[in-house]
């Protein structure tokens, strides 16, 4: 198909060289998974990765980690839909990846925890744990799985013609191969090619898409005024400056730092120097999406603009932004550099969130029914759970179809609704040591309430529109304003409830609170390079890329305000 403008909207064909550096990829990613599927001898081995992973890779691994298909698809369609303003995620992402590290990964490792839960349970009670637990592996399999294959069926498919079920289901199954082999140290090392692969190929096509649109000032002049302004008022729909700079912290702070998938890679560490190296190094890889993912948005809007859909004034098919730059521009050689990038950005999240899962399974499920298994049995399970995260994701496959742009808009919104309960829980659980248990989990289950009637109408509005005035208030509310109303009513019924009951016993809270963090916690069995702080030369190297990046984050803010 062509448009009277030049533009042709079919597929690419692959070329000998395109096929080949996919294929070196593949090969690439499986060596390095049965190469670590070889060294595995302890379930500390597979599902932390023997803790002895560097700040290089530790920062590599959660940027990919995050870093998915939905990204190219979302961030572009968002850029060419409504301009820069999506970036405020990215960019605040910068900062609270720091509170991870500044923050959390301190009380995280001298605790000697596998898992997020294992730290509530530690902090709170096995209640608090179970809950977390479950509704992480659920949000795992009912949203993160089913965005990443949808995602990326829709790129393959607008891109190369691939079949979405075929092309699902051959990459489900690649990702769990290595995944399964290797643990942890096989993610976060292909995580490492992945994210060089990714940045390449997205920075190749920025460029491209660049001199193409003319250069920075033409596509400035190309594209609506509001596009490169970042800061929207707070009765914008999507983007309110409210939402964004009180909202999207109380998300960022779940995911980032409370989350299996994310936090797993910082457990890894060497020490905790590393770790924090880690974060920082994230942080300003994190800086990229925004010119690399949401600009490109914008250079599609501005050179394909006929290809765009509006409905009073607003683009409505934005998701065909990326894809129809890959189509339009990329030569022979670069459309493979550019299809491995996708799949590299697929395959790691994707390998990210079977790792987590499988090892939330063990270590807080199977662990605990048979608390006498042996490290063997352990890994043993772990890789059978694991394979039976890819078989759910394979039974996903059929239904991607039934997928709608609008739906996948649902499914990323469960996100902002499970996660007000839990952030408040990390955030009370190291800041004061009143909370307790009780109050725990009596905020977790009154956040799951309010994020399940919010979802509820929210889905069933879209088939018969409420008239209640009350209903209205709750669906039509910014989803990060509701966020904040269930971080404060969730904080509320913490605090209550745990003033209301007992307080919890001082030793239990031993090295896991700022009150009680210098007070004795049990070490044993935790590696002594685990222990071991910060040195001098790293925390002051630590403490100045941490004021460069935050510098810079404040410095783009200032310039695209």
């Amino acid at each position: 198909m062509f448009l009277a403008s030049g533009v042709t909207v079919t597929h690419r064909t692959l070329a000998t060289v395109d096929v080949v550096i996919i294929a070196v990829y593949f090969l690439v990613v499986f060596a390095i998974g049965f190469y670590f599927s070889r060294k595995e001898r302890t379930s500390e081995d597979y599902f932390l990765a023997s803790r002895n992973v560097g700040w290089f890779a530790i920062g590599a691994s959660l940027f990919v980690s995050n870093i998915s298909t939905e990204h190219f698809i979302g961030l572009a369609g968002s850029g060419a839909t409504s301009g820069l303003a999506v970036g405020h995620f990215e960019w605040l992402a910068c900062i609270i990846v720091l509170i991870l590290g500044w923050v959390f990964v301190p009380f995280y490792l001298r605790s000697n925890v596998f898992t997020m839960p294992e730290f509530l349970e530690r902090r709170f009670n096995r209640h608090c744990a179970t809950y977390l637990a479950s509704v992480s592996i659920l949000a795992y399999i009912f949203t993160k799985i089913s965005v990443h294959l949808y995602a990326a069926a829709v790129v393959l498919e607008r891109v190369v013609g691939w079949s979405p079920l075929t092309a699902a289901v051959i990459l489900v199954v690649a990702t769990g191969i290595y995944t399964i082999a290797g643990g942890l140290a096989a993610v976060i090392y292909t995580d490492l090619v992945q994210t060089l692969i990714l940045i390449a190929g997205a920075v190749v096509l920025t460029l491209i898409g660049l001199d193409k649109v003319g250069g920075f000032a033409a596509l400035r002049a190309a594209v609506p005024h509001s596009y490169f302004h970042m800061i929207k008022p707070m009765s914008n729909a999507e983007f309110p400056w409210t939402g964004i700079f009180l909202g999207a912290p109380i998300l960022g702070i779940w995911y980032w730092c409370t989350d299996q998938v994310i936090v797993q890679r910082v457990l890894s560490a060497k020490d905790e120097g590393h770790a924090k190296a880690g974060t920082i190094f994230a942080g300003f890889l994190k800086i990229l999406p925004v010119f690399i993912l949401v600009l490109p948005g914008l250079i599609a809007y501005a050179l394909y603009q006929p290809l765009f859909r509006t409905v009073n004034g607003v683009v409505t098919n934005g998701d065909i932004a990326y894809p129809t730059l890959i189509v339009n521009l990329l030569p022979t050689g670069l459309v493979g550099l550019m299809i491995a990038a996708l799949l590299a950005a697929l395959m790691g999240a994707m390998s990210s969130v079977f790792n987590s899962a499988s090892t939330l399974v063990t270590l807080d499920f199977y662990k605990k029914l048979r608390p006498a298994a042996t490290e063997r049995q352990l890994v043993t399970f772990g890789r059978i759970a694991t394979a039976i995260m890819v078989i759910l994701g394979i039974l996903w496959v059929p239904f991607i179809r039934l997928l709608s742009a609008q739906l996948y808009i649902y499914l990323q919104s469960v996100q902002a609704y499970i996660s007000p309960p839990i952030a408040v829980c990390f955030i009370f659980g190291i800041l004061w040591p009143r909370v307790n248990g009780a109050g725990a989990i009596s905020s977790l289950l009154t956040g799951f309430v309010m994020g399940a009637v919010r979802f509820i109408y929210e889905v069933l509005d879209k088939s018969r529109h409420f008239a209640s005035p009350a209903i209205r208030w709750l669906v039509d509310m910014n989803f990060l304003h509701y966020a904040i109303l269930m971080f404060v009513i969730c904080a509320g019924v913490l605090i209550l409830v745990s003033l209301m009951t007992p307080a919890p016993s001082r030793e239990k809270l031993a090295g896991l609170t700022f009150a009680t963090v210098g007070e004795k916690i049990d070490t044993r069995g935790l590696p002594a390079h685990q222990l071991a702080r910060e040195t001098a030369l790293e925390r002051r190297l630590n403490v100045l890329f941490t004021g460069m990046l935050l510098a810079a984050v404040i410095g783009l803010w200032i310039y695209f305000r």
